[in-house]
């Protein structure tokens, strides 16, 4: 009997799972509004988190956004295949074969719009207790996002904040 392994299994978007995208802003240390973009799966792929994990690591590997590594700055790589369009009051990330869309508070999309871009945190670490119309609290979002875990198991991209052109 022969088996794959994940490292060289094919990749399917239903290995993610759900992948939820969280508009945040928070003061940087110029002083100004920072917007922040956290994207994650709760887990729930049919094959349990770790396959959730594995798979969000190889979409993040396919888009060139090294886990765990230095920070991609997307305002210095245009032909990044990962963008952020910021309009109508939405906030869309899109990667290769994956779009996903929030709706970001005022005050978010009001940072992103006066820096020109905002801070993306993909993380392959599920966080099943943050489900899509359920609340979390700032304290719980600040524990998730500032631990050591998620962030060393995460891409980090600066993401140019682009409008439609009218």
């Amino acid at each position: 009997m022969t088996s794959t392994s994940s490292a060289t299994r094919p990749f399917s978007m239903a290995d993610l799972g759900t992948l939820v995208v969280m508009p945040w802003s928070g003061e940087a240390p110029d002083g100004s509004d920072m917007p922040y973009l956290l994207a994650y799966s709760l887990g729930d792929a049919a094959d349990g988190p770790e396959a959730s994990a594995a798979a969000v690591e190889r979409l993040l590997t396919a888009n060139g956004l090294p886990v765990g590594g230095d920070l991609v700055d997307g305002t210095e790589r245009p032909n990044l295949p990962v963008t952020l369009l910021v309009e109508a009051g939405q906030a869309v990330l899109t990667l290769a074969g994956l779009s996903a869309q929030c709706v970001p508070p005022a005050e978010w999309i009001a940072a992103a719009r006066e820096r020109g871009y905002a801070y993306l945190v993909f993380t392959t670490r599920a966080w099943p207790e943050a489900a899509p119309g359920k609340p979390v609290e700032p304290e719980a979002l600040a524990a998730f996002a500032g631990a050591e875990e998620t962030l060393t198991a995460a891409a980090h991209v600066v993401l140019p904040a682009r409008r439609l052109r009218g």
